[in-house]
């Protein structure tokens, strides 16, 4: 017997509940794919045909402006060599998958209706939405925002809210992938409520407990910073009880809640960076995810405005991707050229180096780099999320990381699979 086991034995039983509070709190990413954007459309203007539309727009303008790889490597401030590795996948993307998460709105895109005109058009929306998905024009990501459980709105959005997912549930199930938004959170409670609401659709229409899930748009002080000093965010991840499926930043709303101005209100604006330095903290290892928000300054008008915009977009989005958001808004067709061009090139760029240190870590060979297992699944996870979105192939891999797709999701996320003996 070692002279410690006694002292093991105490410890163990001393530290029980931490160990499995740390398990509970802090799952890790779950290896399942994240949406590299949400799109958000205004519920009376979203159809069945609506994802094919928009990528027909899209893809008419990315091949009439924006295909040729030295016009693409100047809106993406890259070299034209990797734009021109770029602007075919795009043109497949656009034609396959413009959309990979999509957000019908009921909230500040569609505004105020009376409640016969909402009820109709909710409707009318999830008959539009059913058709897209028998029609397979469905994005793998959907849901709904609906409006906030603050008293005016509540009520409201609590029959939007009842009556999609009514109009959804197909056999006691809802689709992969289906997800709704909960705006406007000023306080912790206004989570636990939605939990509430949550297990009695469940109940209502026999659903699998827990089977329906929610993200938490932060676009009110309140959920970044609480009358008591503490982060909003981090309380309310843990009030949803695991339904928490992502973070979403609101740069207008939450901009404008602190009084910056309508001309500095940005992405990329100081307050901005903030909140989401704390949504950062409070999501990691949660298995919560983020996204960014979105740039109200379309890509339209005259053609230098639309390169003006483009331009800015594509560098927002390659600002995000820096800073570890993955996914972010987007809110026209003309803006999906450039959400899938910047998340391509940030992938390819990164590739290469990425590849050759997995490699080399795995085979225990020498890469200049001293890579701990943490830094391991960290290259592991942006390899896989370049798969999960188109940039990387199957066959890269392959040939530059001599690793296929299950063995880098193996070391993207070792609880799903054999942990690396390192």
């Amino acid at each position: 017997m070692s002279r410690t086991d006694d002292l093991a034995a105490r410890l163990d039983a001393q530290l029980a509940q931490t160990d499995a509070d740390l398990v509970a709190h802090y799952p890790g990413e779950d290896g399942s794919r994240q949406p590299v954007h949400t799109v958000y459309v205004p519920a009376d203007r979203f159809g069945a045909t609506l994802v094919p539309e928009w990528g027909a727009r899209a893809l008419e303008e990315f091949t009439t402006h924006l295909a040729d790889p030295d016009t693409l490597a100047r809106i993406l401030d890259v070299a034209p060599a990797l734009a021109a590795e770029v602007a075919p996948l795009v043109a497949a993307k656009l034609a396959a998958e413009p959309i990979e998460d999509l957000r019908i709105d009921f909230e500040d895109g569609y505004g105020s209706r009376d409640d016969a005109v909402e009820d109709a058009e909710v409707d009318v929306a999830v008959a539009s939405w059913r058709a897209s998905r028998d029609g397979g024009r469905a994005t793998a990501f959907s849901g709904i925002r609906f409006k906030s459980f603050e008293a005016p709105t509540r009520r409201r959005g609590l029959e939007t809210l009842s009556r999609f997912v009514g109009g959804a549930v197909t056999e006691a199930r809802l689709p992969d992938g289906f997800v709704v938004t909960l705006p406007k959170v000023t306080a912790v409670a206004q989570v636990e409520a939605m939990v509430d609401a949550c297990t009695h659709l469940e109940d209502e229409h026999q659903l699998a407990p827990g089977a329906l899930r929610f993200e938490i748009q932060v676009e009110t002080p309140q959920a970044v910073l609480l009358a008591d000093g503490t982060a909003g965010v981090a309380r309310m991840i843990a009030a949803a009880g695991g339904r928490c499926t992502g973070l979403h930043y609101g740069t207008y709303d939450y901009s404008a809640s602190l009084g910056i101005s309508a001309a500095q209100q940005s992405m990329d604006h100081p307050v901005a960076d903030h909140a989401k330095a704390v949504m950062q903290v409070a999501a990691a290892g949660t298995g919560v995810r983020l996204s960014d928000g979105s740039t109200n300054i379309l890509p339209v008008g005259d053609i230098e405005a639309r390169y003006a915009a483009w331009r800015l977009h594509a560098r927002l989005v390659r600002r995000s991707l820096d800073r570890g958001f993955y996914q972010g808004w987007d809110l026209h067709p003309a803006q999906l050229p450039t959400r899938h061009a910047a998340t391509f090139a940030f992938y390819r760029q990164g590739f290469g180096a990425a590849a050759t240190r997995l490699r080399a870590y795995v085979s225990r060979t020498g890469s200049g780099f001293l890579d701990e297992p943490a830094t391991a699944r960290a290259l592991a996870w942006f390899i896989l999320r370049g798969l999960h979105c188109g940039a990387i192939t199957d066959a890269e891999c392959r040939e530059q990381a001599d690793l296929d797709r299950s063995a880098i999701e193996r070391l993207a996320h070792p609880g799903r699979g054999e942990h690396h003996p390192r």
